[in-house]
């Protein structure tokens, strides 16, 4: 590893989810795990301890209402104190009464008129916070053939997302997050990454999409997904997690670390991940239901850096010669020898270098700083 590679795996961060902190569960029941987060400032200062375990979180994504304050300036400054910044806010549009039939699509007025309001609100928190990103998750489509015009439909979701914008400022940028099912079945207007990529581009320049990882059909090739939109510049950013069926919200790099890598593999080639905030977004976006809350985000954290750190031993140039000359094995090999690389004592050295843990999960289980936080909280 030379210098430059050192400097990348030490700068990379990611942001970690409030929602990630607190109570969570399936739609049977949702169990209480101690030491959880009860708070908005118990949330914050989780995201703050995995800071402090890994070195690696660059900020705290939000939801609103779930982390509604009266007073943003106050929350800014907890969250600055911490070391961290307000990541991206994430309005909800789909827990109302009037969302019954969608909410930016909705074929009533009321509902757009709501939804609209709402992240324009979601706008303002940004302005107090500091916040750049807009993540924008919609959950409108249709449970049953011929309930939904489907061309109207998007028409009118694109619409309300033009008013967002209009409302939006220049250095803010919009993601439009898609996901192919649930809670609407039969159709999503925002079903995939084509359709996401469609509607930002009718919204406008600072309209990209975010890839979530938990939101593809099994077997879909996320990678290529990754280069195609980067080269149109319609990449906006991440939700890191796994999935075994579909969006199960699963412990990051738990299930398939290779497709983990090869992400990374094709983000090297447009971004450098060792600016964060940089050009796109890096967001955790977990649920955690029988799980620590702190482990599994620091597990989730520690698998990013690792993957991450493999991506930086591909010899790129080796891998365009190759292509270029159809060895496909050479290809194959050159990733391979990559990703078989243990770079966990890599990771430990620049964790010593920083002053920070090197086996940072460990350190909390054995430190008494994970009975300290249960015993608080009880």
């Amino acid at each position: 590893m030379n210098e430059q590679q050192n400097q990348m795996l030490a700068n990379f961060r990611v942001e970690v989810p409030s929602w990630g902190f607190s109570r969570s569960g399936t739609r049977f029941h949702a169990f209480a795990i101690p030491g959880e987060a009860r708070t908005l400032s118990e949330r914050i200062a989780d995201a703050g301890l995995v800071q402090q375990l890994t070195g690696a979180v660059s900020a705290v994504a939000l939801h609103i209402p779930w982390d509604e304050t009266s007073d943003y300036q106050a929350l800014k400054e907890q969250v600055e104190e911490t070391g961290l910044q307000v990541g991206a806010i994430n309005p909800n549009l789909f827990q109302e009464e009037l969302y019954r039939f969608g909410s930016l699509a909705s074929s009533d007025p009321a509902a757009r008129e709501l939804a609209v309001s709402h992240c324009l609100e979601c706008v303002e928190i940004m302005r107090l916070t500091e916040s750049k990103g807009l993540s924008i998750w919609l959950p409108d489509g249709s449970n049953y053939p011929g309930q939904m015009d489907f061309a109207a439909a998007f028409g009118r979701m694109v619409e309300s997302l033009q008013a967002i914008y209009e409302g939006m400022d220049d250095d803010q940028t919009m993601l439009i997050e898609y996901k192919f099912f649930e809670p609407a079945f039969y159709h999503t207007v925002l079903s995939d990454w084509g359709t996401a990529v469609l509607a930002a581009q009718e919204v406008g320049p600072n309209a990209k999409i975010l890839v979530d990882l938990g939101h593809h059909p099994m077997g879909t090739n996320i990678e290529a997904i990754v280069a195609l939109v980067s080269k149109f510049g319609r990449l906006g950013g991440f939700h890191f997690n796994a999935r075994k069926y579909a969006d199960d919200d699963l412990t990051t790099g738990s299930l398939n670390p290779y497709e983990l890598f090869l992400i990374f593999v094709e983000l090297n080639k447009f971004y450098d991940l060792s600016q964060q905030p940089g050009e796109i977004c890096l967001v955790l976006d977990q649920s955690h239901n029988v799980k620590c809350k702190v482990e599994a985000t620091v597990q989730s954290v520690t698998n990013l850096q690792l993957m991450y750190a493999k991506s930086l031993l591909v010899d790129y140039d080796k891998l365009r010669a190759a292509q270029e000359a159809q060895d496909v094995v050479a290809c194959e090999e050159i990733l391979k020898g990559a990703f078989d690389t243990d770079t966990r004592p890599w990771l430990q050295e620049i964790k010593r270098q920083q002053g920070l843990p090197e086996e940072p999960l460990q350190y909390f289980r054995t430190s008494g700083l994970k009975e300290r936080r249960i015993e608080a909280r009880r």
